[in-house]
């Protein structure tokens, strides 16, 4: 698609870090950022409360995506379920496409932004780490927060919706032919996000 600013796609896997990422580019330059997993938590959490997905996806409103709330391992799942449901991700395209093309500039992070949401981003990363350095990043955001679980527990709930995500027949989780991959297995978010930063500061700069 065509926009009216400057769009950064960021996808990849649960706990890869590229939420983090994210908000660092968007701070930096200024950029509106969309965490579009907060989309689909709000919908998982209104399944969750006995709401239809779809009605819950097309009445969805900005009062609905409060983060710290919808950060549980339930809410979670059940957003990843919802996520696999393609009358749901159409009924929350045209909100993505609407932030995403804002003239002062928008960071979008999801798993389908770069091939679906935003095909014509200027920018396009794909940020990736093994799955048990995800899986220990997520166990120490929980227990930090009082969530009673194990490691095995979270490795299962993150290899899980890996597989959920990546094989879903609408937008599967994957990297858009021109993403520019970013493992963040052995890096510091330091590094991550200057990685970022650089690549973004190119594309803005154009050829040299």
């Amino acid at each position: 698609m065509t926009t009216n600013g400057f769009t950064v796609a960021i996808d990849g896997p649960a706990a890869s870090g590229k939420g983090t990422i994210s908000k660092a580019v968007a701070a930096h330059f200024g950029f509106a950022h969309l965490d579009t997993g907060l989309l689909y938590r709000a919908v998982g959490a209104k399944v969750l409360l006995g709401v239809d997905a779809v009605a819950a996806a097309s009445g969805l409103v900005p009062d609905d995506l409060d983060g710290d709330a919808l950060r549980t391992p339930e809410i979670a799942q059940e957003a990843s379920k919802v996520a696999a449901l393609p009358d749901v991700r159409a009924a929350l395209v045209d909100f993505q496409r609407s932030f995403a093309a804002r003239a002062g500039g928008a960071v979008l992070d999801g798993r389908d932004i770069g091939t679906v949401i935003c095909p014509g981003a200027q920018v396009k990363l794909f940020v990736i780490a093994d799955a048990k350095v995800r899986a220990r990043r997520r166990f120490a955001e929980l227990s930090g927060k009082g969530i009673e679980t194990t490691f095995d527990a979270v490795l299962a709930d993150v290899q899980a919706r890996d597989a959920r995500d990546m094989g879903r027949a609408d937008a599967p989780l994957r990297p858009a032919e021109d993403a520019v991959q970013i493992d963040t297995s052995d890096m510091k978010i330091a590094d991550a996000v200057a990685a970022a930063v650089a690549l973004i500061e190119a594309k803005r700069a154009g050829p040299s």
